[in-house]
């Protein structure tokens, strides 16, 4: 069954007997920073040649309207500090958002500087239920003295920690399997959400995943008409890809707004990979909701 438009979202769910949809990769930013982070895209940047057309430019009140009209039952609003002195606030902002949209989980974010471990106890005791880093853009690793502790006080929590960690759209220092998986060797309860399937590294982390018990993987714009073009998903990874997805370690992610086309063509994607829908019913709700 194709899914073309938005608007065949909720048959196609309803069609596979679930009652919605999670999505653990959604954005929601405050609007000095949803527009900077806009104008990045609309103006290129590493893989974007001259840029792309976000496909969701609405008013807030609207976009929330166009997930919960889909179907879309949880959702976060993934913020991500990249320097010093912004993640508090940013936590601030998203659990604030969380309070007006009751289909939002209270998510938080987090940076190596002074004072992490009290802000990040601080977002669990107002119940973040999901946090959200970007190695690549925060330019630091994961790795740093200062944030052993926080990864020992989420493993400890059980709070999952959506985790851009591959080298897409440039490689780095501070990116790659590597690091991260010497943070669940040190750590290895932490529930760690590889963000994009770790694309273009899609081998080395379900290598990762099927080495540590807590390690998922986020769907988000894989299978997608863009990153077919510039990094396809081997076909050689596909019954891997449905064990770990049977196995509870493949959630739903698309990066809305921020999308070059329309939601339910992420969707699309799943389904024509023909992997059954005790798959596609695992990755689009039941992986999650035992995740959060």
């Amino acid at each position: 069954m194709a899914i073309e438009q938005d608007s065949a979202v909720p048959g196609w769910w309803q069609a596979l007997g679930l009652p919605g949809l999670v999505d653990l990769h959604v954005h929601f930013l405050p609007e000095r920073m949803e527009r900077r982070v806009w104008h990045h895209f609309d103006n290129g940047g590493p893989l974007m040649g001259q840029g792309w057309q976000i496909r969701y430019r609405q008013p807030v009140e609207e976009r929330v309207a166009l997930l919960t009209g889909m179907g879309l039952r949880a959702f976060p609003a993934l913020a991500y500090a990249h320097r010093p002195g912004m993640a508090a606030d940013l936590n601030a902002w998203t659990l604030d958002f969380a309070r007006k949209v009751p289909e939002c989980l209270p998510s938080a974010t987090f940076f190596p500087e002074p004072g992490v471990l009290t802000y990040v106890r601080q977002a669990l005791d107002d119940g973040v239920r999901i946090f959200k880093i970007h190695l690549q853009v925060g330019a630091f690793d994961p790795r740093l003295p200062e944030l052993d502790p926080v990864w020992g006080l989420l493993a400890e929590a059980g709070t999952p920690v959506v985790v851009h960690a591959s080298s897409v759209p440039v490689p780095g220092g501070c990116v790659g399997v590597q690091p991260v998986s010497e943070v669940m060797r040190r750590h290895p309860r932490l529930c760690m959400v590889i963000a994009h399937l770790g694309m273009p590294e899609y081998e080395d982390f379900f290598d990762l995943a099927e080495r540590h018990e807590r390690v998922a993987l986020d769907t988000t714009m894989a299978f997608t008409s863009f990153a077919e073009r510039g990094m396809p998903f081997p076909q050689r990874l596909s019954p891997r890809l449905r064990e770990l997805g049977l196995a509870g370690k493949v959630v739903l992610g698309s990066d809305f707004p921020t999308i070059p086309h329309a939601y339910a063509h992420q969707l699309d994607g799943l389904e024509g990979l023909g992997l059954g829908g005790d798959w596609l019913r695992a990755v689009c709700w039941e992986n999650a909701i035992r995740m959060i």
